[in-house]
């Protein structure tokens, strides 16, 4: 039995077998349309979520199993002072697989030292979201065809945002990748990231301030949100907030096979302007979100001998 705690715990080959399976999905729904009957998936979700809850849930049903579990931790006997070990052994009596998310930092692999099923982590904390992961991979292949050769921007909040930190660590196993990092210095990519990460790997990466010193050199722009919270002054947040707002007029330089994804919500920080442009995919990523889950569950219920 394996989990998926961390993109990491996959190798290179597993991913590229896990996207190709998610591309054959795409291609012949049918085939796959009976291949978990029978089989129950909980959503374990301690915390809020939109995308990633109702993508597992429809990924399940899609692919002919059954879905169970609760949206919000006060609806979950955590609110009585269940541990998380604890739910996850009595959850693994009623399920045969669980996504699991957290606020806390590593409560899922806390589970997985219990759980009798495989657990997927689908966010803990700030710290990993390895499935968003996947499923940006799933869309820089799909609009560019390979992951290497490629030069990328992340825009916004780079500090706290784990899909960030995430697709930093996935992009850097492969080959010549680099990175234009744009944020204001208080929302830069943490110090562990740039020496335990980009440092170590040997990837170029070059941080900048606005995203017109940028534009033209990117293959992939990965925008997030900047938090006005974030900031110690309002007059700080004001300062910087339209820099990272991205309209047409900011993509007048851009390439045009630009890839523009976002890992969603949005709120204001790519305008609405910007989404009928042909090179606008974070809808389409949000899509590839179902796929890619209906992948590694076919792939983490197999590797547990669940299904044949």
């Amino acid at each position: 039995m394996r989990h998926l705690l961390d993109t990491t715990d996959l190798s290179l080959k597993e991913i590229d077998d896990m996207i190709a399976l998610a591309v054959d999905i795409i291609n012949n729904k049918e085939k796959y349309a009976h291949i978990c009957d029978g089989k129950k998936l909980a959503t374990l979700f301690f915390e809020p979520s939109t995308r990633t809850r109702l993508s597992f849930e429809a990924a399940m049903m899609e692919l002919g199993g059954n879905v169970l579990g609760f949206s919000e931790a006060a609806s979950s006997s955590a609110s009585k002072g269940e541990s998380v070990e604890d739910t996850a052994v009595m959850v693994s009596c009623y399920a045969d697989i669980i996504a699991m998310r957290h606020p806390l930092e590593g409560a899922p692999r806390v589970a997985s030292f219990r759980s009798s099923v495989p657990i997927i982590n689908a966010g803990d904390g700030g710290h990993s979201h390895p499935t968003q992961t996947l499923t940006d991979l799933l869309t820089i292949y799909r609009e560019k065809g390979t992951f290497d050769n490629l030069t990328v921007g992340l825009c916004g909040d780079l500090k706290f945002g784990r899909t960030v930190h995430s697709l930093i660590k996935a992009m850097c196993r492969y080959k010549n990748v680099k990175f234009v990092l744009i944020s204001p210095k208080e929302l830069s990519v943490p110090d562990y990231i740039k020496s335990d990460v980009l440092d170590k790997s040997g990837n170029a990466y070059e941080e900048v301030e606005t995203m017109e010193q940028a534009m033209d050199k990117l293959d992939i722009l990965y925008m997030t949100r900047i938090q006005r919270e974030r900031f110690f002054s309002e007059d700080e947040y004001l300062k910087h907030k339209d820099a990272f707002v991205l309209d047409l007029d900011k993509l007048r330089t851009a390439k045009r096979d630009l890839t523009i994804m976002h890992p969603l919500p949005r709120v204001n920080e790519i305008a609405t302007e910007v989404d009928d442009d042909p090179r606008a995919k974070y809808f389409v990523q949000a899509l590839n979100g179902k796929y890619i889950r209906m992948a590694l569950i076919i792939t983490l219920l197999k590797w547990g001998g669940a299904l044949s």
